[in-house]
């Protein structure tokens, strides 16, 4: 049996030295450790340190060298527009922000504003600016009243606008030989630039037979009404005037309005059929030795010149009084004006005497009348064509004169193209149209169809010419040459373009005698619109004061305004 000193055994005896020598070896242990780690600490300090010194380093480089690339708008992108403009460079400015000026105060700025330096240079600076406000004022109003003034526009209507084309026999006109012919024919009269045709007569009217008279009715054989509605309407789009022939006796020989006694009553029946015709829409009237009713039956012939002037809100523009006169003299026209108050007359004026005698009769309405009353012809219904009165080698040569005179120009069917009469004052017209081809028309020009052709061209090109310039329009009409068989004068309007029209009659080669105007009154150079005889070309520059025409030639030149 174990003893209690056996289950409480005493605690073994331990030796000290047994027990320094591990605590030694312990201590040691951690001292080498503690080194150790502060080594590694001291490592790990200088590598994060020098690491930081890179990285500034890297970072200042990097900045240098973005300093020294050029400038783009750009910048690194590969798909960059613009370019890179080379020798620019950026460059940072360094400044010290707290050097910036701010300005000045509201109360530093009211003590110096209140010193006598600064008023007085306000009060200098605002006289400076009214000085000089009313010095541009008054050059303003100088240049104004100073500065030439247009001149004004005369009062025009439309057939002082273009020429005006006379078919006095719609049978004659066309193959159809009716109005609906006359019709047909609209374009090639709306190319030549005709403002407006003159129809007729076309009414019922038996030769010398008064009493059977009827200007409301047109004659079957020239047609029907309804064609002449659609003539009306077809010309009206193509902005073409219609002039009605209504003078009565156009068949017979006994006079235009038969007999003295009879004046009256066929001027009374002549003012319903007016009422009915610009009811209808035509835009004019024309009367034959309309004087001699005038005379006869003044109070009649006014009524008529009141029917005629009033408008209708169908056609509220001004309609057309044409007057025909055989007067020849100057003095006969400009009566034969006075008596109808005719807008426009025609008279044979241009078939009276030689170049000098028809210059001065033309002068002589000019000064009258002006160019807005006078209308220019040569033959007509009764008188023939154009070229049957004059020479054939001067039908171009007076188809400018036409165009170039002031005063509108009215052509009769045929007069563009050199028609003659041969036996009748009424020969068929030529078309030069395939249907035409093969006929026996006319035995003058038959064979001349480039010739035709170069006639109308002519034409065309004198009325386009026409309705455009001013100066051809109503502009002054000053001669600047005239003899027996030469003529040459100038058309201006204001500051408009000039225009010279020269012409020879003579058979031999001529030019203007003597100076052409007063000096300085011609450019050196003009410029060639027409030559009839083909030279000098068209477009070419002639010097005006050394000017030779050919045979029956004209010419037309243009020049600027010199001022």
């Amino acid at each position: 049996m174990d003893t209690k000193e056996d289950q409480n055994p005493k605690p073994e005896q331990v030796d000290v030295e047994d027990l320094d020598a591990p605590l030694e070896q312990a201590v040691t242990r951690g001292e080498e450790a503690a080194t150790a780690d502060a080594d590694a600490t001291e490592a790990d300090v200088s590598e994060v340190v020098l690491d930081e010194n890179q990285e500034k380093q890297d970072k200042e480089e990097e900045k240098q060298e973005e300093e020294k690339q050029p400038m783009t708008d750009g910048g690194d992108r590969p798909d960059s527009a613009l370019s890179e403009k080379n020798g620019c460079v950026k460059v940072k400015l360094e400044y010290d922000e707290d050097e910036k000026f701010t300005g000045l105060n509201k109360e530093e700025l009211m003590r110096v504003a209140g010193t006598p330096g600064w008023v007085r240079t306000r009060w200098a600076l605002l006289i400076l600016f009214w000085l000089g406000w009313l010095g541009m004022l008054g050059g303003a109003a100088l240049l104004i009243v100073q500065a030439p003034r247009c001149r004004e526009l005369p009062v025009t209507y439309w057939w002082n606008q273009g020429a005006l084309y006379r078919v006095s026999s719609v049978q004659a006109f066309t193959q159809s030989g009716d109005i609906a012919g006359v019709r047909q024919k609209l374009d090639a009269l709306n190319r030549m630039k005709f403002k407006g045709l003159v129809v007729g007569p076309v009414h019922v009217a038996p030769p010398d037979d008064a009493a059977a008279l009827n200007f409301e009715e047109i004659a079957p054989e020239a047609g029907s009404l309804e064609q002449f509605k659609d003539l009306l309407l077809v010309a009206h789009r193509k902005s073409m005037s219609v002039v009605l022939d209504l003078t009565p006796n156009y068949l017979g020989s006994s006079g235009s309005w038969y007999s003295k006694a009879s004046v009256t009553a066929v001027a009374e029946k002549l003012k319903s059929a007016l009422v009915f015709w610009f009811g209808e829409g035509v835009d004019g009237v024309q009367l034959a030795d309309a004087e001699y009713v005038a005379a006869a039956a003044p109070s009649v012939w006014d009524d008529i010149r009141t029917i005629v002037g009033n408008g209708t809100n169908e056609r509220p523009t001004r309609r057309l009084l044409m007057v025909v006169s055989e007067r020849r003299s100057a003095a006969g026209v400009s009566g034969a004006l006075a008596s109808t108050g005719a807008d426009l007359l025609t008279s044979d004026v241009l078939l009276d005497g030689d170049a000098e005698r028809r210059v001065r009769s033309v002068l002589e309405l000019y000064a009258v009348h002006g160019p807005l009353r006078l209308a220019w012809n040569l033959g007509g219904r009764l008188r023939g064509h154009l070229a049957s009165l004059v020479e054939a080698d001067l039908v171009a040569l007076y188809q400018v004169l036409l165009f170039t005179l002031p005063g509108t120009p009215v052509l009769e069917y045929g007069d563009e193209i050199g028609l003659t009469d041969d036996d009748t004052k009424f020969p068929k017209m030529i078309w030069d149209s395939p249907e035409e081809e093969g006929e026996e028309l006319n035995g003058t020009l038959k064979d001349a169809p480039k010739r035709r052709a170069s006639s109308r061209e002519l034409v065309g090109r004198l009325s386009e010419l026409r309705a455009k310039e001013r100066s051809l329009l109503f502009g002054d009409l000053d001669v600047v040459a005239n003899s027996s068989t030469s003529l040459a004068f100038v058309r201006s309007w204001d500051r408009n373009a000039r225009f010279l029209a020269a012409f020879n009659w003579g058979p031999e080669e001529d030019g203007p005698s003597g100076p052409l105007g007063p000096p300085g009154a011609l450019p050196p150079l003009a410029e060639v619109l027409v030559a009839t005889g083909g030279v000098p070309e068209v477009g070419a520059h002639v010097n005006p004061a050394k000017l030779r025409l050919g045979a029956g030639q004209a010419l037309l030149l243009k020049f600027p305004h010199a001022g």
